[in-house]
């Protein structure tokens, strides 16, 4: 069971409604609406986005990660390296 179990269906409406904000921009563009507009809703599906990653990451740490550590020795250290490198890659995003 992965440590997203209990809120996939959250995410997934989320992901869903991200999915639709999306589908408004390129229509937007298409329409050749104002380009302030556009990045005004580009920059809400990129902070809807941040908020799944960070859902995901906050599960991640207290499911997988915390049973890999009470379990310790190289699960853990790889479960804690992968995590860092994870929130790495959310920080440079």
């Amino acid at each position: 069971m992965h440590g997203y179990e209990g809120n996939k269906d959250d995410l997934l409406k989320r992901l869903r409604r991200a999915e639709g904000q999306v589908r408004g921009i390129a229509r937007m563009v298409d329409d050749d609406q104002y380009c302030i507009d556009i990045l005004t809703q580009v920059s809400a599906v990129t902070k809807a986005l941040e908020n799944v990653a960070l859902s995901l990451l906050d599960d991640h740490l207290s499911h997988c990660v915390a049973e890999a550590a009470a379990q310790g020795g190289p699960v853990a250290e790889e479960k804690l390296k992968e995590a860092n490198q994870a929130i790495a890659r959310l920080v440079r995003s």
